[in-house]
């Protein structure tokens, strides 16, 4: 792709996201740094984990991108008797062909909503580690592909809370992020009694863009350039989970690969075609902090994983433009690196 087109994709995707953004926004009031993570992450090709306490809007925030985009949407309600077959589908034996058909599960969609995920056993949660890394389900020794795009929404309660299964290590490593609702405040709560009170927003909301556009972004998304110093940038915070002295599992690999795909989704929503390490910093919490697990002692000094990974944003040192393989400024952008 020449620099051209990639401007001109460029300037697509921000045109599209910004209409998605407004729709979504629509019905999450005072929110837009946790809409525009959610935006990264479906431009990153990955899947989200919203997680915090009931009635916050979890479920109205992942019904509310689905529904902005004009493409397949299932939604799971996982429950503690909800079994794997549900989730990827079944083989049924046809009396009349005299033949096993395969009857699609929940997850064959574009957009899947997971509502209270932690809810269901460790066996039915198991049933979308292959989805969500392969873009794929097997069934009976059959590989079935997955449409495009692909992204799980999922949301989730506290583990302390009665009733609830904690995500293995293995299922929270496939989420690209995760993030926390939170309360609104009170000017956005007194907003959500005026638009919300007779009834819901999500009646009227109605497509702002189609899947194949969306495909297109994740194209133009790909194209995004990640010089030598921000890669090994992203290296570093990563391998600095690894060793810490108050978590005894840090990121894996996979966690650089989301990382560095998020910060590319993150430079194309501001218009650029090159990644800044405040791209990186500016999501290292949401893509880092589910898949570390604190030592025994940090748990007791009430260290969380989000203030390590804070604590070592801070620490890393950020890459020199001066010394090479940076990207030129380019008209209208700023470098805006904190540090610099």
């Amino acid at each position: 792709m020449t620099t051209f087109d990639a401007r001109a994709s460029l300037s697509d995707l921000t045109t599209t996201a910004d209409r998605v953004r407004r729709s979504v926004e629509n019905v999450i009031e005072g929110k837009p740094e946790v809409v525009r993570i959610a935006l990264t992450v479906l431009l990153a090709e990955g899947h989200l984990l919203i997680e915090d306490v009931p009635g916050v809007g979890k479920t109205m925030l992942s019904k509310a991108l689905a529904r902005s985009i004009d493409c397949s949407v299932r939604r799971i309600q996982f429950t503690p008797d909800l079994l794997p077959s549900d989730i990827t589908g079944v083989s049924v034996f046809d009396q009349q062909q005299r033949d096993f058909e395969f009857k699609p599960g929940a997850i064959f969609a574009q957009i899947v909503v997971g509502d209270e995920i932690n809810r269901a056993s460790p066996k039915t949660q198991s049933a979308l580690l292959e989805s969500m890394e392969e873009r794929q389900v097997t069934v009976d020794g059959t590989t079935y592909e997955l449409p495009s795009p692909f992204m799980v929404i999922a949301t989730q309660n506290p583990v302390e809370m009665e009733g609830t299964y904690p995500l293995p290590e293995a299922q929270r490593d496939r989420f690209t992020a995760r993030v926390s609702i939170g309360y609104p405040n009170p000017d956005a709560e007194l907003k959500m009694l005026d638009v919300h009170g007779g009834v819901s927003p999500l009646d009227d909301l109605q497509p702002v863009a189609h899947a194949h556009e969306i495909v297109k972004l994740v194209e133009a998304v790909r194209m995004v350039h990640v010089s030598e110093p921000v890669r090994r940038y992203a290296v570093t915070l990563v391998g600095a989970t690894r060793n810490h002295p108050d978590l005894r599992l840090g990121a894996s690999p996979r966690a650089t690969l989301h990382l560095v795909r998020a910060a590319r989704a993150s430079a194309a929503l501001d218009g650029r075609d090159y990644v800044l390490p405040d791209d990186v910093q500016g999501l290292a919490v949401a893509v880092l902090a589910h898949r570390l697990l604190p030592t025994a002692q940090a748990q007791l000094n009430r260290r969380t994983p989000e203030q390590v990974v804070a604590e070592i944003v801070q620490r890393v040192a950020v890459p020199d433009p001066t010394a090479g393989g940076w990207p030129q400024k380019q008209p209208g952008h700023s470098q805006g690196v904190r540090g610099l």
